[in-house]
């Protein structure tokens, strides 16, 4: 079964959910990563957050979420955006990728212990014009709580995050999320009856790996709130690295530098962070765009 989002609102009561399967969204990126446990898990929350903070995106617009701490794992980034209608693309990676911490007392990825003290950094970019920024310290490094305390301190938006990652070495056996935001003029019980709803429920990676879907996670917290205007929207792994892309970054090096590179190997190569699409450019390509930057091409 394909990841999922769905999307729907309660008006009467004010508040608007979404709930999203991504299994496979980070299976695919632990694999092509090589992910440790810990780094699965911590990618795997960022990667679900960007995806249900992505839910209401136009074309043109991209939703990215990067975290950097002085843990293990040092820094993070999950980036999600509109790869055609109704499908929404996302990616991942961590700066440390085998990074690993022993699980809690309680048996459950020690997320906070890989990642440490840090930032959240929030970022909604559009294909023109400047955009939006937001920097806030973590709160606990768990990933759902700071980004709950992120739009609640940062955007006024009292909200509910759920995120949970089922995996082990031999690779992810459940990955979701769930948002739940408060509307303005919402009834101000709504946030507390969501919260306890959320304490109520089943973990998400167990609900996952069960078997339910998208939809079942956001009924399962909507509970009696009359949900409505249900819309739902694939999720899949992609990525915006192109061959025009790198030779940009190249030539952002400066002549100096390319020359060198030159002298230094025959093929040089430039990997993709994300997808790990390694791109070569051999001697003769790398003149080219050294003649670029004089103006000779």
């Amino acid at each position: 079964m394909s990841d999922l989002l769905v999307m729907a609102s309660a008006p009467d009561a004010g508040i608007a959910i979404v709930a999203a399967v991504t299994t496979g969204l980070l299976a695919e990126t632990r694999a092509r990563h090589d992910f440790s446990p810990s780094v699965t898990a911590a990618v795997g929350r960022l990667m679900t957050g960007a995806v249900l903070l992505g839910a209401g995106l136009k074309e043109g617009e991209r939703f990215s979420l990067r975290v950097t701490g002085d843990g293990p794992i040092g820094s993070l980034t999950a980036e999600a955006w509109l790869v055609a209608p109704g499908r929404l693309g996302a990616r991942g990676y961590a700066r440390n990728p085998h990074a690993d911490v022993p699980l809690t007392p309680a048996g459950k990825f020690d997320v906070a212990g890989a990642i440490g003290a840090g930032t959240l950094h929030v970022t909604k970019s559009h294909e023109s014009g400047q955009p939006y920024a937001g920097v806030v310290p973590l709160h606990s490094g768990e990933i759902a709580e700071d980004l709950a305390s992120y739009l609640v301190n940062s955007e006024q938006i009292p909200s509910v995050v759920a995120l949970g990652v089922l995996a082990d070495r031999g690779g992810v056996k459940a990955s979701g999320g769930i948002l739940a935001q408060v509307l303005p003029g919402a009834d101000e019980r709504a946030v507390a009856i969501l919260e306890e709803r959320a304490l109520e429920m089943p973990p998400i990676t167990r609900a996952v790996a069960e078997g339910a879907t998208a939809r079942d996670l956001l009924d399962a917290l909507a509970g009696d709130f009359d949900l409505r205007t249900y819309h739902e929207i694939d999720v899949t792994p992609a990525c915006l690295c192109t061959r025009a892309k790198v030779e940009v970054a190249l030539l952002g090096l400066g002549a100096e530098e390319l020359d060198e590179l030159i002298r230094e190997r025959p093929v040089t190569e430039a990997t993709c962070e994300f997808c790990k699409t390694a791109y070569d450019f051999d001697a003769s390509q790398m003149r080219e765009l050294i003649a670029r930057l004089s103006g000779g091409g």
